[in-house]
């Protein structure tokens, strides 16, 4: 049976090939069968060395005097890992581990290097080495994240915002879910769940988004639908759109869902809601998602966003929610943190292709939101700004809580939600 350390290794490797994180590791998960125990420490171990990656990598450059092969460099992430950050591994069976799974990954050739680079690293002390460069360069190994993300939160934030902005990127995020309201509510759902170990740390919003303690989503409750997962920032832009009953309303972005889910409960399951994205496969996870939680006023269709297809007619409520740099959910997918300029180059154009096509669709006084999981103004506040000075027929339309009148920044917290960007704008002609 293979190791837990064993399992995170091969899970990154697959991230390392392209994979997203939480499907490599839940895949990986799946497959080994790990004990509970042995599953959360496997977590632990996968998410820290991904966070991590570019602190761990300027450790084994002080000390690796050869090439390594993606698997050998993987398990010295892994292991440089536990002696810098675990205190509850002791050092001497991080190195000895370190070791035993390279010759059980098939690498046994590269076990005395392993073996010299970790004890070397042990009799320094464990102690990062020293950071040559300026603040970019300082962000890059102190935070881990790519140049490309170092100067942008430097351009728009300073040293210090960028700081805490990066600092908020390290450790598990808390815990948001979104009480069913077609099913259940807050009280009887906690009650439910406090069965199983689970607690509400506070509620928020409109009173059905919960922090919660422990692990919801392997209970009954979560099995029946009686609630989703969806961070609170996230289930405020759906919110925003205030729809009601009997309403035709667009998500034009909507996959996984989750927004489309809380506009159903919005309207009490009464109207239509058209969830469109450009995947067709990840579709699929709306109507599943839908047909778990009971909703049945959604439906489904592959549209990419930035082209324009009458045929769909008009609608009341429109959602915005579109592809982003994802800046604001670096803890929830820490490879972003490694993303290249390549991956910033044309998002504002996409962006508002996307506002632009979309506003085509919406009905006099109708409402739209137009929202990201980033925090840059580039892909936020100017591409809503453009769109208005080029669009008379629209205006902001104002909403309690926006820091600005008619759009909010949410910058990422360390014990909070996500970094998010909500505005909301109305057709008056």
């Amino acid at each position: 049976m293979k190791s837990s350390r064993q399992v995170a290794v091969e899970a990154l490797l697959r991230v390392d090939r392209g994979g997203y994180s939480q499907l490599a590791l839940d895949a990986a998960l799946t497959k080994a069968r790990l004990s509970a125990r042995d599953a959360a420490f496997c977590s632990a171990l996968f998410y820290g060395v991904l966070e991590r990656r570019m602190t761990l990598d300027h450790c084994i450059a002080a000390y690796a005097r050869h090439p390594l092969s993606d698997t050998v460099a993987e398990i010295l992430r892994l292991s440089f890992y536990q002696l810098l950050y675990l205190d509850a591994v002791p050092r001497h069976a991080a190195v000895d581990e370190g070791v035993n799974l390279t010759r059980a990954m098939g690498q046994p050739k590269a076990s005395g290097m392993v073996n010299g680079i970790l004890r070397s690293f042990l009799r320094d002390g464990c102690r990062l080495p020293p950071i040559n460069g300026d603040e970019t360069a300082r962000l890059m190994i102190s935070y881990s994240c790519s140049e490309a993300v170092a100067q942008r939160l430097l351009k728009y934030y300073g040293v210090q915002e960028a700081e805490r902005i990066l600092t908020s990127s390290l450790g598990r995020p808390p815990l948001y879910i979104r009480v069913n309201s077609l099913k259940t509510d807050p009280d009887t759902l906690l009650s439910h769940l406090e069965k199983h170990g689970c607690r509400a740390v506070s509620r928020l919003l409109d009173g059905n988004c919960l922090e919660m303690q422990g692990d919801p989503i392997h209970t009954v409750s979560h099995k029946l639908g009686y609630f989703h997962v969806q961070d609170a920032c996230s289930q405020q832009a759906a919110l925003l759109l205030e729809a009601q009953a009997g309403m035709r309303v667009l998500d034009c972005c909507a996959a996984p869902g989750s927004k489309s889910f809380i506009l159903a409960q919005q309207m009490n399951n009464e109207g239509e809601i058209l969830a469109c994205d450009a995947s067709e496969g990840r579709l699929s996870l709306v109507t599943e998602g839908a047909k778990r939680l009971g909703i049945t006023c959604i439906r489904t269709r592959q549209q990419d966003g930035t082209v324009y297809a009458p045929s769909l007619g008009d609608f009341d409520r429109i959602l915005c929610d579109v592809p982003c740099s994802g800046l604001g959910v670096l803890r929830r997918k820490p490879e972003i943190k490694y993303r290249g300029e390549e991956a910033f180059d044309g998002l504002p154009q996409l962006q508002y292709k996307i506002l632009e096509t979309a506003a085509n669709y919406l009905r006099q006084n109708g409402l739209l939101v137009y929202s990201t999981c980033t925090i840059l103004p580039d892909e936020n506040e100017r591409v809503v700004t453009r769109f208005l000075q080029q669009h008379p027929d629209f205006a902001p339309a104002p909403f309690e809580g926006a820091a600005n009148g008619w759009y909010s920044v949410h910058l990422p917290e360390a014990s909070g939600g996500d970094g998010f960007f909500l505005s909301r704008i109305r057709r008056v002609r």
